[in-house]
């Protein structure tokens, strides 16, 4: 049985016994899952060429990941308006639920040291952010061809009530929080 279809038949009515809610459309649902990834120190210190990591990016994601741009300058930061600042990819669908797999089953259990994700990540709307430092683990990137370790941002983003419902969502798909 594949993981959606395990979702779906499976986990989300046990869910919603669990969490006594009658009306199936009320059950909390992952609607997407956004992978970020920053590159405006890697374009500062003077890499103009960034395709590497866009190139890992669309593998870790399965798409052509969004470039984001600066909308205004900063001195500050040496930051001037246009400069690529960040690239982006929201899954959607299989993609979303064959990353949300691959998460779960290959890539946390590769991370050097792990003892858990904080179950402190979660906003006021019930959606859960976490962060990974380096996008090596996963294994589509080929680790012969990475320069540098670079960190990303993976947020899953839910239509629910809140945090508590999210997080028992997540329980119930294995995610591995700290105890």
């Amino acid at each position: 049985m594949s993981f959606k279809d395990n979702y779906q038949k499976n986990i989300l009515p046990a869910l919603g016994k669990e969490l006594g809610i009658d009306n199936p459309m009320n059950i909390p649902r992952i609607e997407k899952i956004v992978l970020n990834m920053g590159i405006g120190t890697y374009v500062a210190a003077g890499n103009k060429d960034f395709s590497s990591l866009k190139n890992d990016l669309a593998l870790i994601g399965g798409q052509l990941p969004r470039i984001n741009h600066a909308r205004k300058a900063i001195s500050n930061f040496k930051l001037r308006q246009g400069m690529p600042v960040g690239m982006m990819v929201t899954l959607r669908g299989e993609r979303m639920y064959a990353f949300l797999e691959k998460l779960v089953a290959i890539v946390l259990p590769r991370v050097r040291d792990f003892r858990g994700i904080s179950s402190k990540s979660f906003d006021e709307a019930g959606n859960f952010h976490f962060g990974i430092k380096e996008h090596t683990i996963f294994p589509e990137v080929p680790q012969l061809d990475v320069v540098k370790p670079h960190g990303m941002q993976i947020t899953l983003k839910f239509r629910t009530e809140g945090k508590e419902h999210s997080k028992a969502l997540l329980d119930k798909l294995g995610f591995p929080f700290v105890k």
